[in-house]
């Protein structure tokens, strides 16, 4: 979020504390009618006020319009989101989170032992790569030394394939599947 939309936002939570605050003071009768609309009515009438109200009011209406109706997401964030955007001399090369997930999967699904596979990918600002891998293996599969292999085979691969550094690759065993019975 960038500065003026937090500001933005600070000022409008205040706001909108205060008129809450105001409101229920009303409604339990702790504070007079007559007193608030005495004040709204010295501040709307005041020479003074009344435009430095105004021009608050301008400001907030033009900051609503923006924030509603125009994404302050960048250009470069939204790219970060789909994927790692690689640069060299002859051009630019786009590797989507699918592709690095469909890699991730393959390799997964090439162990024995590995009966269903779910993966989610995450990519910061300097292109490293964390993979989060979600399984259901066999009954008699190793868990031990299936993730520390599947941990090594991703790696290598996404390595070989996209030339990025998995900085972790993160294991979780979501079921065991149960042997099916010989009919």
């Amino acid at each position: 979020m960038k500065t003026l939309e937090k500001i933005t936002l600070i000022i409008y939570s205040n706001i909108m504390l205060i008129l809450s605050i105001v409101l229920c003071l009303l409604i339990f009768g702790w504070l007079d009618m007559d007193l608030v609309g005495n004040m709204v009515y010295r501040l709307i009438v005041g020479e003074t006020s009344s435009k430095i109200l105004l021009g608050l009011g301008i400001i907030f209406i033009l900051l609503s319009i923006k924030c509603i109706f125009f994404d302050s997401t960048s250009k470069e964030q939204i790219k970060e989101r789909q994927g790692v955007l690689l640069e060299n001399d002859s051009g630019k090369l786009m590797i989507s989170k699918e592709t690095i997930e469909n890699l991730v999967n393959s390799v997964a699904l090439n162990f024995q032992s590995a009966e269903d596979v779910s993966t989610r990918v995450e990519l910061d600002k300097d292109n490293n790569v964390k993979v989060y891998v979600n399984l259901i293996i066999s009954s008699d599969a190793v868990i031990k030394d299936l993730s520390a292999n599947l941990q090594t085979r991703i790696k290598e691969k996404v390595k070989r394939a996209t030339d990025l550094e998995v900085k972790e690759v993160n294991i979780t065993v979501k079921k065991v599947a149960a042997k099916e019975q010989q009919a």
